[in-house]
């Protein structure tokens, strides 16, 4: 008998929980760990949120499915309070971040073949991740996660993050671009940032205005108050054409969505695109009620404070052996001299200060706090990663 019959596609952290509360994880023998990570941005009220879990049990006691065949009321409810969060005409719902990226994906394809195109492209970005479906995959810069699989790599132009001289390049040498593709902060690549901010986003828009290109924006890992702001693009003037999110819109529960406003909006009609599990009452209840507990208290005003406090406490005590910080509200990126040996960080969080953190990157700790977590949980994390981190220097 194996000792698993799951496939090996994790590299597995020798440990497991079984419950958590607010900021907190438990093993089994009630061992408390302080969650900085939120199972990669997702828990972004933390876990076991009052509101949500209630909206869960009720629902879950009520309707879970119907399929799409059928209207929902809940659909349309969600719909209505993400789309007014997003400033976005119309949503598509989906079951993850990769599938609402790639119907972004598909409805740049479908928007060029109006146009006549016959093999568009898309601009991506080197550093992106944006899934692992085919066509999300072929966008994706990590070529570790690209190997072996044939990605599309024809259908996109990747050009460095930040350097928009680089996409007008591309606009003087192709004729056949459609859309540019971006994660207004790279999660996955390194908690990168560009050098002037979101303004950043404002000059992409341009471009694609310039270029009639839709305006892409990838926020499964910066939407929904992550940042601040219940869109990060929201941190600028910029607007996009198509948004997706995921992760923090369903506080646990699987749930993405794909937003679209202007010439976007109307390019999927019926049987152009579909979901069986996208949108069901259950998920879209929970979608509802993440917003509600977001739009109804100073939760990402929270994830604005505490964040600054952890980034500035740990580069107050780190700063002067070449420790810097990057990132918005509770996205926060520490990154360390590429001399420090990172690949022991996460084992050493967990068994030493019973804490949950990741590194991305190569020599970035990326912490991923709840938005909510309170000043003595925001301490507890500043002194934990530099306990973690002086003896390294």
């Amino acid at each position: 008998m194996p000792a698993t019959y799951l496939m090996p596609t994790y590299n597995r952290q020798p440990i497991s929980f079984t419950r958590g509360s607010g900021s907190w994880l438990y093993t089994k023998d009630d061992t408390p760990y302080l969650d900085a990570l939120t199972g990669i941005a997702v828990c972004g009220l933390g876990h076991c949120h009052p509101q949500v879990t209630d909206a869960i049990q009720q629902q879950a006691a009520t309707l879970v499915h119907t399929s799409n065949l059928f209207g929902i009321d809940w659909q349309e409810r969600a719909g209505e309070t993400l789309c007014t969060a997003a400033q976005m005409d119309s949503v598509f719902f989906a079951n993850s971040g990769a599938e609402a990226n790639e119907a972004a994906l598909k409805l740049a394809r479908l928007y060029a073949h109006q146009q006549g195109f016959k093999r568009p492209k898309v601009i991506v970005m080197e550093q992106s991740f944006h899934g692992r479906t085919l066509l999300s995959l072929s966008a994706t810069a990590n070529p570790k996660a690209r190997e072996g699989f044939y990605t599309l790599d024809a259908d996109f132009i990747r050009v460095p993050f930040g350097d928009v001289a680089a996409i007008k390049q591309a606009a003087q040498d192709h004729d056949d671009i459609c859309a540019v593709f971006v994660e207004p902060i790279q999660g996955e690549g390194g908690l990168n940032t560009a050098a002037n901010g979101f303004t950043y986003l404002e000059e992409l828009q341009a471009e694609c205005e310039t270029h009639n290109w839709l305006f892409m924006l990838d926020e499964v890992q910066t939407g929904n108050g992550r940042t601040g702001k219940y869109f990060a693009y929201q941190h600028s003037n910029a607007r996009p054409d198509v948004l997706t999110t995921a992760k923090g819109l369903g506080n646990g529960f699987p749930v993405g969505a794909c937003m679209v406003r202007g010439r976007a909006n109307g390019l999927f009609g019926a049987g152009s695109h579909g979901s069986t599990y996208g949108g069901t009452p259950l998920a879209s209840r929970v979608v509802h009620s993440v917003y509600e507990v977001l739009a109804n208290s100073d939760i990402m005003d929270n994830a604005v404070r505490e964040g600054l406090f952890i980034r500035e406490t740990i580069v107050d005590a780190l700063g002067q052996y070449g420790v810097s910080s990057r990132g918005a509200g509770m996205m926060i990126g520490i990154s360390l001299p590429e001399n420090v040996d990172c690949r022991q960080l996460v084992d050493r969080a967990r068994d030493e200060q019973k804490m949950i953190i990741n590194v991305t990157g190569g020599h970035v700790v990326r912490l991923l706090p709840p938005l909510n977590m309170s000043r003595d949980e925001s301490t507890q994390v500043a002194e934990r990663l530099i306990d973690l981190l002086k003896p390294s220097f």
